[in-house]
């Protein structure tokens, strides 16, 4: 069982920077790829990012690519999501999520609550 806690949402102009957290709990974390999602109001959730258990490979949305970029602390049980350039199209409720390595395909096994990034023009 993993919990998943999200952090570090918040109001911020366009083009400034957010660094979100997704601390989790549960001792087999770190074997868990970790991803993050987003869903703005009135739109389905889409993929932002993931990073593998290592934290070597990772991937990107074509949206965010160049701007966003994800990592992991296996010892503090944190993945972050550094947010720079932001934009307005930005704005969204921000997810993570964690695919345990027995999991097939992209299906994710866990989600946190959610944390609000808003983006103002």
């Amino acid at each position: 069982q993993v919990q998943l806690v999200e952090s570090g949402g918040g109001l911020v102009q366009a083009g400034g920077s957010l660094r979100l957290s997704c601390a989790a709990s549960g001792r087999t974390f770190s074997t868990y790829r970790i991803g993050w999602f987003r869903q703005a109001p009135g739109k389905e959730r889409e993929f932002v990012a993931s990073v593998n258990w290592s934290g070597v490979i990772t991937y990107y949305a074509d949206s965010v690519k160049g701007r966003f970029t994800i990592s992991r602390d296996n010892a503090k049980n944190t993945v972050y999501l550094q947010m720079n350039s932001l934009k307005p199209e930005d704005t969204a409720v921000y997810y993570c999520a964690a695919k345990s390595p027995k999991q097939v395909g992209n299906t994710y096994d866990y989600w946190g609550q959610g944390t609000q990034v808003t983006v103002s023009s």
